[in-house]
């Protein structure tokens, strides 16, 4: 067996397409252009490359982005006090704060100061809740992803094993929330997990998020599975840097029946639902209706 690739990159570019035409619309028939907010403490290289690269996407789509780039110095008073102004300003429906952030701020506290319905990356305390008990909140970015190119490789997910490698509060949790509540029998395996390959074996849906390259072959995956690879590692090999998933690639693709490649699998998926995010934050904060097949 030789698994479908599922084509992240592809995925992608096709809902960013149909988040541009939503916005169109918004602008002719309402008026309305979504503002997504990104803030940057730091000068940290990756986080920067990330910035720019969701900077130059929200206006592709023709939603208007705002950056602001603030000392790696910056006191906790002073971004508190801009992410209170982003929650004023009625242009702006998406507030991103972009992490990491310096070693003296605390992150949680500034993810929570985010008014909860601007709050795109879906971290705030009251859209973890909303999601775990089945509310309308916003979901997490890369979990929402691997939800829709689950959903189109699928259809129904109801009644799929589904497991979760990976327990983290950004993928791993919410991840494991979006699967219940689409009928999935969900199990979050970790680093603890007894006969973690034994679990593995027995997922329809094999989801990989804990962040070490490679670290489930392809004996550890169901023939047939879905393989759904969150991880994105910096390996040297042959001399070289190279880039890999937590899925031992080449193996799990002989065996499964579907998988995202590393990279071009769930990477670009997860600015796609950025933007995503913001649109639908737009709608539901004018009372309008909400893009179809861009949420959960």
């Amino acid at each position: 067996m030789t698994a479908k690739v599922i084509d992240g990159k592809a995925f992608a570019a096709n809902v960013r397409a149909q988040v541009a035409t939503h916005v169109t619309r918004l602008k002719e028939v309402n008026g309305l252009t979504p503002g997504l907010a990104v803030v940057l403490v730091g000068e940290d290289p990756a986080s920067e490359v990330y910035v720019r690269n969701k900077g130059k996407q929200t206006v592709e789509v023709g939603m208007n982005s705002y950056e602001h780039k603030l000392p790696a110095d910056t006191s906790e008073e002073d971004l508190l006090a801009l992410i209170a102004k982003l929650n004023a300003d009625p242009a702006v429906h998406g507030i991103l704060v972009q992490l990491p952030l310096p070693g003296h701020l605390d992150s949680d506290l500034v993810i929570n100061s985010i008014n909860p319905a601007k709050d795109v990356d879906g971290f705030h305390i009251s859209n973890v809740g909303l999601l775990g008990t089945g509310q309308k909140s916003m979901v997490p970015c890369t979990p929402l992803g691997c939800l829709m190119m689950l959903r189109d490789h699928h259809g129904s997910l109801s009644g799929l094993n589904a497991v979760v490698v990976g327990r983290s509060n950004i993928v791993g949790k919410p991840m494991a929330q979006l699967l219940l509540a689409d009928s999935c029998t969900v199990t979050i395996a970790h680093s603890r997990t007894k006969d973690l390959a034994a679990v593995c074996r027995g997922a329809d849906i094999l989801v990989a998020a804990v962040g070490r390259p490679e670290m489930i072959p392809g004996d550890w995956v169901k023939p047939g599975a879905t393989v759904i690879d969150v991880g994105i590692n910096r390996i040297e090999r042959d001399g070289k840097k190279k880039l890999v998933g937590d899925v031992e690639y080449g193996s799990a693709a002989e065996v499964a029946g579907a998988i995202t490649p590393v990279p071009g699998g769930v990477g670009p998926m997860t600015i796609a639902c950025l933007l995503a995010n913001t649109l639908t934050a737009c709608c539901r904060a004018h009372g309008l209706p909400e893009p179809e097949g861009l949420t959960a």
